[in-house]
């Protein structure tokens, strides 16, 4: 590789790589990159590929459309509670079974408490899924175009997994999971497609599979998906993950949960337990427990962002894009007559954030967050200006 320097005496490795070297992953947006590997790793460590989180910019006066947040602030009941738990008992370790909240999201599915298992954000109840239900001998199978995630866990785990293409659609057929696994996991909707499965299509998978795990993973379920929840209380073999990252506007606080039936969920305690007791905070716990108790506040700001995501697929098609159907809270969209790669950097140029993914069937797509009317509009504004 070009640019390699040793410094044997201080025990590491530099190599310098331009973008054409680096494997072509999501969110890689540098034109050059070091990466210093030390004697002192772990063998393992040389290997991984890490997962590149999307941007947060520190300037101001940008319009953030590129990771997905809620366009608007939490409940206010969110921040009341949070604020009454910012107190002297922040000295004392928070609940480390979270009670009160798997109580309340027990009860809004009509389950037990012991079938929800909670964590620091969905991502870490998907790793903790990843290494003590969806290691086997047999692959892991999900979508080749799906979140980045799956592939690096998979390869921090050591897991076995082969990924299945959607369809020149970007649709998951589920007939091409009809075959020999150690587990499978989909996300629905799909992400960065934000196409969705009814949940009769997830049945007929979990009723295939018997013997194996099937986990959907819902981050986005609640802007127009049908969840698998309700499915649950049938099939052993279904593990549901889903956040309060997104419709509920709590990015900032990173809860996520996973709905099974107890034989599931202990195994993720068991990993949990052997890893971090304490995932979630006093102020997280709080904030997440208010935040899914106000059913009125969650509808109406999630039926605000849906309408804003119709009006805004209307607009980019009448600019020319082609659009896919989206069940999420963002558009994956791309120009036939300009590249991804154009559009991004035009957009950024002037102070609009979106993301793009470096897949070859996928890099001409953008990936749009739905934000408020007022940044849609911006986006828009900015859009004509650039194809015209």
């Amino acid at each position: 590789m070009p640019g390699r320097r040793l410094s044997q005496e201080f025990g590491f490795a530099t190599v310098s790589a331009s973008h054409a070297d680096l494997p072509r992953r999501s969110g890689v947006c540098a034109v050059r990159l070091e990466i210093t590997m030390s004697r002192f790793w772990s063998p393992i460590v040389h290997s991984l590929i890490p997962y590149v989180a999307g941007e947060q910019p520190t300037a101001g006066g940008i319009t953030k459309l590129n990771t997905n947040e809620s366009p608007y602030g939490p409940s206010p009941l969110v921040l009341e509670a949070i604020s009454k738990a910012a107190s002297d008992t922040l000295r004392l370790y928070p609940d480390p079974t979270a009670r009160e909240l798997r109580a309340a999201i027990a009860e809004s599915f009509g389950i037990d408490k012991d079938e929800v298992f909670v964590g620091n954000g969905s991502d870490e109840v998907l790793a903790h899924t990843f290494q003590a239900l969806l290691n086997h001998e047999r692959p892991l199978l999900f979508p080749d175009i799906s979140y980045s995630f799956y592939p690096t866990y998979c390869r921090l785990y050591g897991i076995a997994y082969q990924q299945v293409p959607v369809d020149a659609e970007m649709r998951i057929c589920l007939d091409d999971y009809r075959q020999p696994c150690g587990a499978i996991i989909l996300p629905n909707p799909n992400a960065p497609t934000g196409i969705g499965l009814p949940q009769d299509d997830i049945e007929s998978l979990l009723k295939y599979h018997p013997d194996q795990v099937v986990v959907i993973d819902e981050a986005y379920v609640d802007f127009g998906g049908e969840s698998a929840v309700p499915l649950v209380g049938t099939y052993p073999n279904l593990l549901v993950i889903q956040t309060l990252s997104k419709s509920r506007g709590l990015a900032g606080l990173r809860v996520g949960f996973a709905v099974g039936q107890r034989p599931l969920i202990e195994a993720l305690e068991r990993v949990k337990d052997s890893f971090n007791s304490y995932p979630l905070d006093r102020l997280a716990l709080a904030g997440a427990v208010a935040a899914w108790k106000d059913r009125d506040w969650f509808d109406r700001h999630r039926a605000m962002i849906i309408a804003s995501r119709e009006r805004l697929a209307v607009a980019l098609k009448a600019l020319g894009f082609h659009v896919l159907p989206s069940s999420a809270n963002f558009l994956f969209a791309r120009h036939p007559n300009r590249a991804g790669a154009e559009l991004t950097a035009e957009l950024r140029s002037r102070g609009i954030l979106t993301r793009r993914f470096s897949a070859d069937r996928i890099s001409d797509f953008l990936r749009i967050s739905i934000g408020t009317d007022e940044e849609c509009d911006r986006l828009l504004a900015a859009l004509g200006e650039i194809l015209h």
